[in-house]
C-alpha cells in the first residue's frame, strides 16, 4: 500500500516528520518498506517565464529561448520541443540540477554552436506520467500560475513523501487511506477528519433469480445504482490524478478514477458498467434485475479490461447480465462493458464477494488486481454501501451526474459481535510495564490506559465482571475476533518494548530426545563420509507411471500439483544437473517425507535416500589425477561405515525385483531381521534416460526403523569393555557353495554356532572357475577364537570349530574343503 503523506494530512493531523511516523508505523505492525521523497524528482527545478523564443541559427527544429527565472539575468536555453513559445511559464532545470527520472545532471553547454544554460522540462522528465508531446506548460496544468523563480515542486504536487507499507493478511483495513488514518490517530492521538460517506438514501430489493440471490447473499451485499448524465470523455482534476498516481494507479477517465479513488480511500472496490454498452451487448433494455451471479461455464470465453482473452472454468465466479458474463467477480470487468469516451450512463456495482470465490477466480484466470487483493483478505459489509454513497456524491459533485435508485440484495445483518476482555487475562499475558521513573516500581497497565487504547481504535467499551464488554468497530471486525486480539492491540499501542521480560519459572534446560540425537548423528556421519545433504520440494508434478501420487486441491503450478511418493527421482535430476555443469561427481543424501494413499487417508513416511554418482570430490590424488569410478563394494562400504557408526549391524539379501536397480547388483538391507530398505547400482535403463554414468548407486531406507534400531539402549549407551590380555587363535574354513548363496547367511550361521568362544569371523576369499562347476564358488572365512578367563587349547577350540562345520553342512549342504 502506497500512502501519500499529503493525502494522509487531509484525513488526520500529522505533526511528526516522515521518518518518525514511518518508525511508529513499523513498530505498530505496518512495516515501511520504502520512503519515496518526490521532491527529489524536481530538486533544482524552478518556474521560468519564456520571454522570447527565436529560431536556432544552425538547426531548424531547435529554438533559442530567453527565460526569466526570477534572477537579474535571464537564462538562454536551447529547446527542441514543438510547443515552446514566448509568454508561457514552464519548469526549468537550472545548471547543477539532478533529474533522477531520466538520470540526468544539468550542465551548461553548447547546442549547434549556441550556449544553453539549463533545460526546459517535460512532465516525464520530472517523473510524472503525461500524454503531452513536449514540455510542461504550467498555464495548462495549473489554475494559478506561480511567479518565476519559485520551486516548481509545490505547484506540481511533488512536495510529498510516499510511504510503501507492507500490509499483513489480517489487516485489510490497512489497504485504505481511512484505515491508515485511523491507525495514525490511534498511535499519535491526532484528530481525524475523514470525508463524509453515507449509504444511498433510497434502496429497493434487487429481484434476481434464486441461485444468483443465494450467491449474492453468501458474499453479504450486492448493490447496483444507475447513474445518468455521465460524460465518459471527462478527465478527473489534477488533485485526483495525483492521488491515484501516488498510490500507483494510472488515471483513465473521470468515472473510473472516482471508483479507484473511493477504493483507495475507503478500501471497498467498486465497478462501473457502461449501461448502453450492456444493452447493445444483450440486445435488450437492461434493468437491475437482469444482473446475476453464478459460476462460469466450462471453457466460457471472457475478454477482460486488459484486452486478454480468457477461457474460464467452473472455479470462477462471474457477474452476469442476462446470463452473459460481464465481470469476473471481485477481479476484473469485461472489455465490452467497460467505461469509454462514449459512455453516458452507468450501473455502479458495490458488492462483497466471498474471499474464497475471489481467490479461486484470481488464480484460475491468472489475474491479481487491486480489487482482488482487497476482497481476498475480507472486507466488512458496513463499508459497502457507504463507499457507494461516497462515489455517488463525487459523481454528482464533479460530473453533475443524475443519481438514480439503488437496488440491493443482502443477507440478514446479525447482531454486533461482542468480545469479552478479562482484566486478569490481559495482566497475565502482558505482565508489568517498566516505570518511566527509574525509582518507581513496575506496575500493571491501568484500566484507563486500556480503555484509551481500545477507544482510539473506535471500540465501544462497557464495564463487565473482571473486565469489559467490547464492541469492535466495523473497520476491524475481520481482525479483532477474540480476547487475545484485543490484548495484542493494547500491547501494540502501548509499545511492546515497554513491557518487562520474564523467563518462565522454574527454568528448565531443554534437551534432544534419543531419536533426535540419533538423527543428528546420522546426518553428521553421512556428511563425514563425503555425502552432501540436500532438500527437495515435497510437491512434484503428475506422473502417469506413478498412480500413487496424491493430487492437491489448489496447486499453484502444474509442476507442484502432487505430493511425492519417493525422494530418489529428484535426486537423479540433481545428479544430472551437477554432471552437466562439469562436476566430477555428485554424492548426496536427503532425509524427508514421502506420501501415499491408504484407503481414504494419506500416510506420511520419513525416508533416508541418497545417490553416489561419479567421483568423490578431492579424491583424485589417490589415482594420480586419473578418473577412477567407484565400485559397488566401495559404495556399499560407505553406507556400512555410517550404519556401523550408529552401532547397527546390517545384512544384505539378494534383490532382483526392484525396477530402479540393476538386477544382479542390488541388495535388500536387513536390520534386526527386518528389511530396512535397499541399496544397489542404478538400472542401466535409468542411467541412460537420466544421462548418468553406469557407476551410479542408490540407497533408499526407512528412517523410522533405522532410528529405532539406532536408539536401542544396548547400542546408544556406551559400555566399557576391557581389552583381553589372553591370546587369540585363528582358524580358516573354506567351503564350496552355490554361487547364489549370500555370504551373509553363512556368516550368520557361523556366529551362532561358534558361541561363546568365537570372537569374530570375516570373509577373506571368494573363488570361481577352475575345477568348480559353473554354478559353484569357494568361500573362505577366518574365525578368531578367544577365551574369557584362560588361554584356549586345541582341545577346547576343536569341538567348537567342528560344531561350526557341522552347522554349515546341515543348514546349507555345503562341501567342506578343509
Amino acid at each position: 500500500m502506497r500512502v501519500s503523506l499529503s493525502w494522509l494530512q487531509d484525513l488526520v493531523q500529522v505533526n511528526e516528520p516522515a521518518d518518525q511516523l514511518a518508525e511508529r508505523l513499523s513498530m505498530a505492525g505496518f512495516e515501511v518498506e520504502e520512503m519515496d521523497d518526490l521532491s527529489l524528482l524536481a530538486q533544482g527545478v524552478v518556474v521560468g517565464e519564456v520571454v522570447a523564443c527565436d529560431p536556432h541559427p544552425n538547426a531548424d527544429k531547435l529554438r533559442v529561448c530567453k527565460v526569466n527565472v526570477g534572477t537579474d539575468d535571464q537564462l538562454q536555453i536551447v529547446c527542441g520541443a514543438k510547443n515552446v513559445r514566448a509568454g508561457i511559464h514552464v519548469p526549468v532545470a537550472t545548471v547543477g540540477a539532478v533529474l533522477p527520472a531520466v538520470n540526468l545532471t544539468i550542465k551548461a553547454g553548447e547546442l549547434r554552436g549556441v550556449s544553453s544554460q539549463g533545460m526546459i522540462c517535460s512532465l516525464l522528465e520530472l517523473g510524472q506520467p503525461s500524454d503531452i508531446d513536449g514540455i510542461a506548460v504550467l498555464e495548462d496544468l495549473l489554475a494559478a500560475t506561480p511567479s518565476p523563480g519559485e520551486a516548481v515542486a509545490a505547484s506540481l504536487g511533488l512536495d510529498d513523501i510516499v510511504l510503501e507499507l507492507a500490509i499483513t493478511a489480517n489487516r485489510p483495513d490497512g489497504l485504505s487511506m481511512t484505515g491508515i488514518a485511523r491507525e495514525v490517530s490511534a498511535l499519535t492521538g491526532a484528530k481525524l477528519s475523514l470525508p463524509a460517506a453515507t449509504a444511498p438514501a433510497g434502496t429497493h430489493v434487487l429481484e434476481t433469480d434464486r441461485n444468483s440471490a443465494a450467491a449474492m447473499q453468501a458474499g453479504g451485499v450486492y448493490a447496483l445504482t444507475e447513474v445518468r448524465g455521465i460524460t465518459g470523455a471527462s478527465r478527473s482534476p489534477q488533485w485526483l490524478q495525483r492521488r491515484l498516481i501516488r498510490a500507483g494507479v494510472n488515471p483513465v477517465n473521470a468515472v473510473v478514477d472516482i471508483t479507484n479513488l473511493v477504493m483507495l480511500e475507503q478500501g471497498q472496490p467498486l465497478h462501473a458498467f457502461d449501461a448502453d454498452a450492456l444493452e447493445t451487448l444483450c440486445g435488450a433494455e437492461i434493468s437491475a434485475s437482469d444482473f446475476g451471479l453464478r459460476q462460469a461455464n466450462d471453457r466460457e470465453l471472457f475478454r477482460g479490461l486488459d484486452g486478454r482473452q480468457l477461457e474460464l472454468d467452473p472455479r470462477v465466479q462471474v457477474v452476469t447480465c442476462r446470463d452473459r458474463a460481464v465481470a469476473v467477480a471481485g477481479v476484473m470487468g469485461s472489455a465490452e462493458s467497460g467505461v469509454t469516451d462514449s459512455t453516458r450512463r452507468i450501473w455502479l456495482e458495490s458488492a462483497l464477494f466471498t474471499p474464497a470465490s475471489v481467490r479461486n477466480g484470481s488464480r484460475a484466470t491468472g489475474q491479481r488486481t487491486d480489487a482482488s487483493s482487497r476482497y481476498e483478505k475480507g472486507l466488512p459489509r458496513e463499508i459497502t454501501l457507504t463507499a457507494a454513497g461516497r462515489a455517488l456524491a463525487l459523481f454528482s459533485e464533479m460530473l453533475e451526474a443524475e443519481i438514480g435508485d439503488t437496488w440491493l440484495c443482502a443477507a440478514e445483518h446479525g447482531p454486533e459481535p461482542v468480545v469479552t476482555l478479562r482484566r486478569s487475562a490481559l495482566h497475565r499475558l502482558l505482565g508489568r510495564l517498566d516505570a518511566s521513573d527509574q525509582q518507581a516500581e513496575p506496575a500493571t497497565i491501568a484500566d484507563a490506559q486500556v480503555e484509551a487504547c481500545l477507544g482510539a481504535l473506535g471500540c465501544e467499551l462497557s464495564s463487565a465482571e473482571d473486565g469489559w464488554k467490547v464492541i469492535v468497530p466495523a473497520s476491524r471486525r475481520m481482525d479483532l475476533l477474540r480476547e487475545v486480539d484485543l490484548i495484542e492491540e493494547v500491547a501494540r499501542l502501548v509499545g511492546f518494548d515497554r513491557f518487562q521480560s520474564h523467563l518462565p519459572e522454574p527454568l528448565q534446560p531443554g534437551q534432544l530426545t534419543l531419536t533426535q540425537q540419533a538423527e543428528r548423528r546420522l546426518r553428521r556421519r553421512l556428511s563425514a563420509s563425503g555425502l552432501q545433504e540436500i532438500t527437495t520440494l515435497s510437491l512434484t508434478g503428475v506422473d502417469e507411471s506413478d498412480s500413487n501420487r496424491i493430487a492437491i486441491s489448489n496447486p499453484l503450478l502444474a509442476e507442484t500439483s502432487h505430493l511425492r511418493t519417493a525422494l530418489w527421482p529428484e535426486h537423479l535430476e540433481v545428479c544430472q544437473r551437477n554432471l552437466q555443469a562439469s562436476q566430477p561427481g555428485c554424492w548426496l543424501f536427503e532425509i524427508g517425507h514421502v506420501f501415499r494413499p491408504v484407503g481414504e487417508t494419506i500416510e506420511q513416511e520419513a525416508r533416508l535416500s541418497g545417490v553416489i554418482c561419479g567421483e568423490r570430490r578431492l579424491s583424485t590424488w589417490q589415482s594420480s589425477g586419473k578418473a577412477q569410478p567407484i565400485s559397488y563394494f566401495q559404495a556399499r562400504g560407505v553406507l556400512s561405515t555410517v550404519l556401523n557408526s550408529l552401532g547397527i549391524s546390517a545384512q544384505d539379501r539378494r534383490l532382483t525385483d526392484d525396477a530402479r536397480l540393476h538386477p544382479g547388483r542390488s541388495a535388500s538391507v536387513v536390520v534386526e531381521g527386518r528389511p530396512l530398505g535397499c541399496f544397489g547400482q542404478l538400472h542401466p535403463a535409468l542411467c541412460e534416460s537420466q544421462q548418468l554414468p553406469a557407476e551410479t548407486y542408490l540407497f533408499d531406507l526407512d528412517l523410522a526403523r533405522l532410528l529405532e534400531a539406532a536408539t536401542r539402549s544396548n547400542r546408544w549407551s556406551p559400555q566399557f569393555s576391557p581389552y583381553s590380555t589372553l591370546p587369540s587363535s585363528e582358524r580358516d574354513l573354506a567351503v564350496i557353495v552355490p554361487r547364489s548363496l549370500p555370504a551373509g547367511d553363512l556368516l550368520q550361521t557361523i556366529r551362532k554356532a561358534g558361541k561363546p568362544l568365537l570372537e569374530s569371523v570375516e570373509l577373506i576369499d571368494r573363488f570361481e572357475g577352475g575345477q568348480l562347476d559353473s554354478d559353484q564358488c569357494s568361500q573362505a572365512f577366518r574365525l578368531r577364537y578367544r577365551g574369557k578367563d584362560s588361554t584356549l587349547t586345541d582341545e577346547l577350540i576343536q569341538p567348537v570349530h567342528d560344531k561350526v562345520r557341522q552347522a554349515l553342512v546341515k543348514q546349507f549342504k555345503v562341501e567342506l574343503r578343509s
